[in-house]
Parts: C-alpha cells; structure tokens; sequence
C-alpha cells in the first residue's frame, strides 16, 4: 500500500489561489498585503512562513517598519472619527453584508485555517462559523447594548494570538465595528495571515473600517500600544508580552482589555462517575490543547488515582492526530481528528526538551505516545508534530509545573486533604476556567468557591463561551475589562461619567453579575 494522499483541491497552492480570486486587491505578487489608509498597500520587509502540516513555505508577512505603524494608526484614527459619526443603522447593514461575505467564502476560509495554524478541518470550520455566528447575535441586539454609550474616543487596537484568527480575532474587529470604532489587527506572526487578510478584505469591500498590519511586536507595539491615537488594547496571549502591554497601558490609563494565560486545572475529589470522566479527558486534547481554555493538569486525590488512571489512559490511547487533510482515497471526506500538528517545529521541540526534563528531574511517566500513531502522508516533515503525553509530579523547577504547556503534555499531581487541592488548583495566581469532578454538591460548591478562575464547571468542563456568556481571568491572567456578553460593547464604548466597568484594573477589581 502506498499510504495516505493528499485530498484533490486541498493543496495549499489551491487555496492560495482561491484566497487570491476571491480578493486579489489584498494579494500582490510577493503576497499578502497590509492594509491602511482605505487602501491595500504593498512594502514591508518579506518575512517567509511556513506550514506546520508539513514545514513547506506559505507565503510572506509583509513587515512593517515602527514609522509606517504610526502612519496606519493616524490613517486609522481619521477613519474612526468618520466611522464613529455613521448611523447604527448603516454600521449594522454593513457588518451584515460583511458576515454574508464570510459566509460565502467559509470554506476557504478554513483551508486556510488548516494549512496556516494546522487546526484540522472540523475545528477549522468551526472557528469560521462561531465568528460568523457570533456576530449575527451581537448585530441583532447591538440596539439595546449601545443604549446610552457612544464609541471609543479612537480606534481599537487588537493584538492576538494565532490560534483563534476567526472567532476571536476577526469576530471582536466586528463587533468593535459595530459598537461604532475603527479596528486595527496586528496579524499573528506565527500563523494566519491569509486568512485573516481575506477575512478583512471582504470586510472592507463592504466598508467596514479595519487596518491590518504585519510586523514584529517591538517596532509595532509603540504605535499599538502607546500611540496617542489609540481608544482601547485588545491584547490575547501570553504572560510576558501581556504583561509589557499592562505596564504601558497603565501609564497611560487607557483603556485595555488583556486576555493572558494561566494553568487551568481539573481537579478530581470524592468522585466515581469513570466513564464520564474519560470521554470529557478526550475532549480535553482538541486542538492539541492550543487554546487559551484548555485543560493540562489534573489534581487527583491519591486514594483515587488507580481508578483516575484506568479512566485517564483508554482516553489519550483514543486520541487522533496527524495530517489534517490526509485521507486513503481521493473521494474521502477529510479525517476526524483531535488535533494536527503544533504551532511551529520550534515548540514541538521545546515541549520534548521540556518532558524530557521534567522526566529526568524526578517526573513519572505515565503515558506517551508516538509518533508512529499519527496519519501522515509518506515522507512528509513531521517535525512539528507531538503525540500525547502524560506526567506524574512534575519537579517544580519544571516549566510544566507552573506554567501552560499550549501542547498535548498533562501533568498530574496527587493530594491528599482539601487543603492542599486548593494550592494545586490554584498554582498558577489566576486561570481564564476550571474545573471539579465531585459527587458530593456540597463540597464542590466549597471548593469551587475557592479556586481563582474565573469559570469553575462543576463535573463538566468550562470553555470561552459564546454569545452571551461573560468572559475574563482572575489574578494574573487577566487585566482590563471582562467581555462576553455585552460587557464586550461595553469595554469598547464609553458610558455614563465614571462608570466602572467589570474587569480587573489596577486601582480595582469588579466582578460582574454571575450569569452561565
């Protein structure tokens, strides 16, 4: 048998081509263009990136230099202001025309998700529908959440991570849009471009005020972040970085939104329900765990990690991964899997060096894949691929001890009083979710009482939420304003005088109404 084949039409030089006809004015002959001004733009410094799938090249981020920022984000202000001055009515039919517009073009879009961030194509499609859908319902009752609130003083600066380019990058843009501000994107370095710069070119085509820019964060950020022109920072990504931005924001007391990460736990106390359990850890790996909302560390009760174990490993052996768009015969439908390659080589490396470690430093292996078990294509590069892995007692001088992995690595720590369950749930000052498996309602209502993140699921596991659903962090991993919900309207527009709005910021903390 010859293996796996590519699927007909999938190639990435086809949906290259099919990005290219749907909006050649966003594509030059080097490829990707930046977009300021009211205008498509070619110069940058190319800067090639390639395919996690299978490490072939893609196409060139057009970098942009610190002065050509500060003129994108000038041009994007005086956009704003004529933006801001446009009846509801209109900004409503135009965003509309603009979802319609993604609509029609979703499955390119997705193709583009698949080949650019390896996302396989069920969750690829996904991202594209839940931005799409997603906007619709703010579209529907923008109305009612604008009531009394007018637009920011400027544009609204989002600088986000690669991994959700649709549903939360393009989808905030919109409803930023909506709520009467210009939107200016920093595309993700690491994944993304062409379809986020599809995404923006049917946008505009229907005059929706975006700015899309291409460069590294030190020379874009003074004009992002600092830049006098700028309404609000929309930042999501990680500690580090996050924490540069909070630190220029509050100097400025603007107004921010900043989505890091934390170690989100799933803690198992006083439980027996096995088999739901099992099937929920097999969601747990969607995606390679790359998302802001994943699961990697499980704190068990000792008395019940046999029972832990025997429900934990039928659920990593049953993980699929591999080549997104690899299938045995040219008229298959694309394969169901959980995951597909990570980010980039350079994480799946680091990630192995980082088990390898923690192994070494005292860690017990408990389950680790192979590579062997994924759907590739024959000869394909496989080097941004990682199977699943699962660690006992990671020694605490290991990244993995404290910090997310973004990849398929679980680390399991055993406790033995409530006490110390709460340190463990709580290891990483603040989480975006977490969750409890428990079967006794009153102590898991204590205990979730006490854990630091912002959604705790009770014998189910707690996600970002669509629509309605608020969205923030507790501690570390979040500054600025919660969102979701139309407190989302609300961290983008400005309301009654010294309003405070839900979120945490550096002279206040305000929780929002629980809801969900």
């Amino acid at each position: 048998m010859s293996g796996p084949i590519l699927k007909p039409g999938t190639e990435w030089d086809a949906v290259y081509s099919r990005c290219r006809e749907a909006a050649p004015e966003a594509f030059g002959p080097a490829g990707a263009l930046n977009r300021w001004g009211g205008a498509w733009r070619t110069g940058g410094t190319p800067r090639p990136f390639f395919s996690p799938v299978d490490g072939g090249e893609l196409a060139a981020l057009p970098m942009l230099d610190a002065a050509t920022a500060e003129e994108a984000v000038r041009a994007a202000a005086d956009e704003h202001r004529a933006w801001a001055d446009t009846p509801l009515s209109e900004r409503r039919a135009r965003v509309r025309a603009a979802l319609d517009a993604w609509s029609a073009h979703r499955e390119t879009l997705a193709l583009a998700l698949v080949w650019e961030i390896g996302k396989p194509w069920r969750l690829a499609l996904q991202d594209v529908d839940r931005a799409i859908e997603g906007v619709r319902w703010y579209g529907e009752r923008i109305e009612g959440m604008l009531e009394g609130r007018a637009p920011l003083p400027g544009p609204v600066s989002n600088i986000a991570s690669w991994n959700y380019p649709m549903s939360v990058l393009a989808h905030a843009m919109a409803v930023q849009a909506l709520a009467g501000n210009a939107a200016i994107a920093k595309t993700p370095t690491d994944g993304g471009l062409v379809c986020l710069t599809l995404a923006v070119a049917l946008a505009v085509r229907e005059g929706l005020p975006f700015t899309l820019v291409s460069g590294a964060g030190r020379d874009l950020s003074p004009a992002l972040v600092r830049g006098r022109e700028i309404g609000c920072v929309s930042f999501v990504g990680g500690r580090d970085a996050g924490g540069q931005v909070a630190t220029a924001v509050a100097d400025l007391g603007r107004r921010h939104i900043l989505e890091q990460e934390g170690l989100n736990c799933w803690g198992v106390w006083e439980f027996g329900d096995w088999e739901t359990l099992s099937g929920q850890i097999r969601k747990t790996f969607d995606y390679a765990k790359q998302r802001c909302t994943a699961y990697p560390r499980f704190v068990v009760q000792r008395s019940l990690f046999d029972r832990f174990l025997e429900a934990y490993l039928p659920a990593a052996r049953a993980v699929r991964f591999g080549h997104p768009l690899a299938v045995a015969d040219p008229g298959d439908d694309l394969p169901e899997l959980d995951f597909g390659p990570l980010i980039t080589a350079a994480k799946a490396k680091d990630l192995a060096d980082q088990v390898d470690d923690a192994v070494a430093g005292g860690a017990v292996p408990l389950y680790r894949g192979g590579l062997d078990e994924a759907a590739l294509l024959p000869g394909q590069d496989a080097d941004a691929y990682m199977a699943p892995v699962a660690l006992l007692e990671p020694p605490r001088s290991s990244p993995l001890f404290h910090a997310e992995p973004f990849g398929p690595v679980d680390t399991v720590v055993l406790v033995d009083t409530e006490a110390e369950l709460l340190a463990a749930l709580n290891a990483s000052n603040g989480s975006l979710v977490a969750s409890l498996s428990c079967d006794d309602p009153e102590a898991a209502e204590r205990i979730a009482a006490q854990v630091r993140a912002f959604k705790v699921g009770v014998n189910r596991p707690r996600s970002r939420g669509d629509r309605d659903e608020l969205f923030g962090g507790w501690g570390a991993s979040w500054r600025g304003a919660f969102v979701g919900g139309d407190l989302l309207v609300r961290a983008v527009t400005r309301g009654p005088e010294g309003e405070r709005l839900p979120g945490n910021f550096p002279d206040y903390t305000l929780r929002p109404d629980p809801r969900g």
